[in-house]
């Protein structure tokens, strides 16, 4: 455990650089919900120390991910600014249903941070008055807001966004301890509460076919995969999930729902039948047969790595785990697997990364449950690329790094894209950015070379600047062969996003393959 006033220094300094964030969005981009977002920020930052004291003296209601802070900060901001800027996009092109769609995601955003403040509140003994007060201005400013900005119906979804986020969070969080912080769960569960709503939403009102299929497709897997993980952890609570006939059980459970439930589930929205739309999907071009042929190949050379290193662990006994620099070999993958996607085929890309995506989570349910016959292979082999952050029963590393990788495509406002401008135009590659080069070469020169240590964490300033140089000549590269890029003016922007997100990488001690894309998708959002 680092010690309590290292800590401090290091909440302080990850503080400053998200407020540096706000500030500098909120000096270009202003509007009646400015206020509010400020006012949350301050909030959340009297409150996170409340969070770090609860998760230190072990009195937070579900178990959280010990070797970080809360991370509240940073996660409230994240979905308040992506709607924020959104808004502005999608109103500077002529989009008024997404125009106001964006104004619902911040409304919600702010909503759900609020929520999971109060939970700190309400639990700390004795009360702090001095934040009470805080967190009663902001939650005036909140509803004072939404009370002029939502319509009545718009005022519902977020209230139900915020029902499905309340019984989620105690679901998720009992089945799954240790496996995320606060701020993490705010992330990932107040994006999936807000997908499931989405989902319920369009299904009831019978809007299908009018949309993109790709979609769809997204939002029917992550309902999908979070059913079938509280199904299955409901089930196997009374069955032995290790023998053969669970095993069984489980793959019939997981063809009957999917092909039984599911599959006409995404085929009533977009009127044809999944598969046939995805076949005639994946051979519509060459380019798309070439870039598989090529992602496939790519994919045995990751298996391959996989088994090599543990081939080397048999032989090595005293080798527990693998480097970072071993580590950061999947990020150069997923770099050569990103960039001719986005560069080529971005609806491509999108479709690809969500069946990735299921079939990583697939795969963690079959190691977690210790489905024969591969449970205890996949739980050897990834056993040795764990790292602090994978505390709890799930081995989420590899899926955080598909989603930072995939969430600047999935997010990219394609009906909005003609308002794009300058560094917006290189929103689809922020997870390339920030994650595939920018982590990566922070984690690699930081880990060799670097000497000054950033105060309270093991991250170097060496590790910092490098990262910063590095994005910098990806971004000159990527003007140089995508030609969809164009940065005419918004430089000095550029450059002052990818500082401050390098800057954040170099403090959190959140997982940095989540909230780092989203930060730089945000900045170059605007």
């Amino acid at each position: 455990m680092v010690p309590g006033n290292m800590v401090n220094k290091l909440v302080v300094a990850e503080s400053l650089v998200v407020f540096c964030i706000v500030l500098s969005i909120h000096s270009v981009v202003w509007d009646r919900f400015s206020w509010c977002t400020l006012a949350l920020a301050v909030q959340a930052f009297y409150v996170q120390h409340k969070w770090d004291r609860l998760l230190q003296s072990g009195g937070a209601v579900f178990q959280f991910r010990s070797s970080a802070n809360s991370g509240l900060l940073p996660a409230s901001m994240i979905i308040p600014l992506l709607g924020i800027v959104m808004r502005e996009r999608c109103k500077a092109s002529g989009n008024v249903y997404f125009e106001r769609f964006s104004v619902v995601i911040t409304a919600t955003g702010m909503a759900l941070a609020y929520f999971l403040s109060i939970i700190a509140l309400g639990i700390t003994k004795p009360v702090p008055k001095n934040t009470c007060i805080v967190s009663g201005a902001t939650c005036c400013a909140v509803l004072y807001t939404m009370k002029n900005s939502l319509a009545v119906s718009e005022i519902i979804e977020v209230l139900e966004v915020l029902l499905i986020f309340v019984y989620l969070s105690m679901i998720i969080l009992y089945l799954l301890p240790r496996c995320f912080t606060p701020g993490e769960a705010l992330i990932v569960l107040g994006g999936l509460s807000f997908v499931l709503n989405q989902l319920i939403k369009r299904s009831l009102n019978a809007v299908g076919g009018k949309g993109d299929p790709v979609d769809y497709l997204l939002l029917v897997t992550l309902v999908a995969l979070v059913l079938l993980g509280i199904i299955f952890s409901a089930l196997f609570f009374f069955m032995d999930s290790t023998t053969w006939t669970s095993a069984l059980f489980f793959y019939m459970m997981t063809a009957v729902l999917g092909l039984g439930v599911f599959v006409p589930w995404l085929q009533y929205l977009i009127k044809r039948h999944p598969l046939f739309w995805l076949v005639e999907f994946l051979v519509q071009s060459k380019t798309r047969l070439y870039l598989l042929l090529f992602w496939t190949c790519l994919v045995l050379v990751a298996c391959g790595i996989v088994l090599l290193q543990n081939s080397k662990r048999s032989t090595d006994s005293k080798k527990p785990q693998v480097s970072t620099i071993t580590r950061k070999y999947f990020h150069f993958l997923a770099v050569v697997v990103y960039v001719p996607g986005v560069m080529y085929d971005r609806s491509l890309l999108y479709v690809a990364a969500v069946v990735c995506l299921a079939v990583f989570v697939l795969l963690e349910y079959v190691r977690f449950f210790h489905i024969k016959p591969l449970g205890q292979t996949l739980r050897t082999l990834l056993t040795l690329f764990l790292d602090e952050r994978d505390s709890g029963p799930l081995i989420l590393s590899h899926i955080y790094l598909l989603l930072g990788m995939s969430l600047p495509v999935w997010l990219f406002p394609r009906l909005c894209a003609t308002s794009l401008s300058g560094p917006s135009t290189l929103l689809p590659y922020c997870g390339i950015l920030a994650v595939g080069v920018g982590d990566t070469i922070a984690s690699v020169c930081g880990s060799s070379m670097g000497e000054i240590k950033w105060p309270g964490t093991k991250k170097t300033f060496e590790g910092t600047i490098m990262s910063i140089f590095a994005q910098i000549i990806a971004v000159a590269l990527i003007l140089i062969f995508d030609s969809s890029v164009n940065i005419n003016t918004g430089y000095v922007w550029l450059l002052g996003s990818i500082t401050l997100v390098s800057l954040l990488e170099g403090f959190t001690t959140q997982i940095d393959n989540l909230i780092l894309p989203l930060y730089l998708h945000i900045m170059f959002m605007v």
